[in-house]
């Protein structure tokens, strides 16, 4: 029925092509492209006897605009599903529209170099006009609406959980909950255990820039931003219980502003152990979280990649981590005048999920929303021309499949507010 192209082959791009390929009939053909052919080869090897979607592979490096096109023109897919680095969303898009196909990620575009001038200062005056500092934010994508409209194609930002599956609890929850929503917290648990005294469980650079940047939430029609980790609540989770939460800042609180725009405040809040803290504040002190390339022993480095180099490799985590993952919205407002309150959320365990597909949940629970996507997309049940957020689209049949295919949602009409 389609043939797909994904760019990636990391641990969330290992889960969405594993789920692609439990749902043959709608992927009858799958691509998958990386940097290091080898992983395409390895995990094609591996569904070659489990699905009848045809799999192949190819080498490619998504920095490169002319090789992607090259790529894109040979395969000829339906959709291109950006599971790489947000630093290639802006290249994989140039592509897609220059071989007219329709494009989709899981997280919204950040420059990898921070130091770049041209990019520095377009990225100071948002600050300023915006009111947040962290690097990354929709609007180097946004200004791809009209190319995107223009040419008659899709582009699909940011179809993981948070950013993703958040953002449709938001649309769902102002299709059948609420006639005004006033109040939105997305509450992002991980209560698994690797083992290591120090991990990320999904790409190291993201991960610590995104952790130790200043937070900000929205309220009452503007940005307030905090220094980085300087509001903590505690929050008892279903199935993980009680944890430490600190606010950040978010890419979806951006366009969830913008689409549901009677929100008065939202926020996003992520669990972390003292532990974890102590050691990335430690690292930051030293430099270690700097992107700015250093001298050593003759030899240009960047203290981020060098970290990321002796760290343990996430897609290494799943065979190591138990426990679940809880990641929901709580809203407060009003349905037929009166004030209410409701939270819808999922619980993921990271055994169960190793045991599936051989990844832990933090990678899974990106992958499966991004095979949903997809499968929107290529379905047609999503079809609106031009640059959207999941919000913007119709949330009942996602979340069915979420349901279907491993990420059922729970539901609670009378939730324990954030204060």
């Amino acid at each position: 029925m389609s043939r797909v192209l994904v760019i990636g082959c990391g641990g969330v791009a290992s889960v969405a092509i594993q789920k692609c390929c439990q749902v043959s009939e709608v992927f009858t053909e799958l691509g998958i492209a990386s940097r290091t052919k080898s992983k395409c080869d390895a995990l094609a090897e591996k569904l070659k006897s489990v699905s009848k979607t045809v799999v192949t592979t190819a080498q490619v490096d998504a920095d490169d605009v002319n090789q992607l096109i090259a790529l894109i023109n040979s395969y000829k897919p339906d959709l291109v599903m950006n599971i790489a680095l947000p630093y290639q969303d802006l290249t994989i898009m140039d592509a897609c529209l220059a071989c007219h196909v329709n494009y989709m990620d899981t997280a919204n575009y950040e420059p990898e170099n921070t130091d770049d001038p041209e990019w520095r200062a377009i990225y100071e005056k948002r600050c300023k006009e915006a009111g947040f500092s962290a690097y990354f934010d929709y609007s180097w994508q946004w200004a791809y609406r009209k190319k995107f409209e223009d040419a008659g194609l899709i582009a699909l930002l940011g179809c993981g959980f948070d950013p993703g599956v958040t953002q449709a609890y938001c649309a769902y929850a102002k299709k059948h909950e609420f006639d005004r929503i006033d109040t939105i917290d997305i509450l992002d648990c991980n209560g698994g255990d690797h083992g290591y005294k120090f991990a990320t469980n999904f790409n190291p650079e993201v991960n610590l820039r995104e952790v130790s940047a200043p937070g900000s939430y929205w309220e009452n029609g503007h940005w307030v931003e905090i220094p980085a980790m300087s509001i903590k609540r505690e929050y008892d989770f279903d199935e993980v219980g009680g944890k430490d939460m600190y606010l950040l800042h978010h890419e979806e609180i951006e366009s969830i502003a913008l689409n549901i725009p009677e929100v008065q405040r939202i926020r996003f809040f992520m669990t972390f152990g003292q532990s974890y803290l102590d050691h990335m504040r430690c690292l930051e002190d030293v430099g270690m979280l700097s992107t700015t390339p250093i001298m050593f022993e003759g030899k240009e480095i960047v203290p981020i990649k060098f970290l990321k180099a002796l760290l343990p490799d996430p897609a290494s985590l799943g065979p190591r981590t138990k426990g679940k993952t809880n990641i929901g919205c709580i809203f407060t407002g009003a349905k037929g005048g009166e004030e209410k309150t409701y939270y819808i959320y999922n619980v993921c365990d990271h055994e169960e999920c190793y045991r599936e597909v051989g990844s832990q949940a933090i990678s899974y629970t990106t992958g499966v929303p991004a095979m949903c996507g997809a499968l929107m997309l290529l379905t047609g049940k999503w079809n609106t021309v031009g640059v959207h957020t999941v919000e913007e689209f119709d949330p009942d049949p996602f979340l069915d499949a979420l349901d279907k295919y491993g990420l059922p949602r729970r539901e609670s009409h009378a939730p324990v507010l954030v204060d």
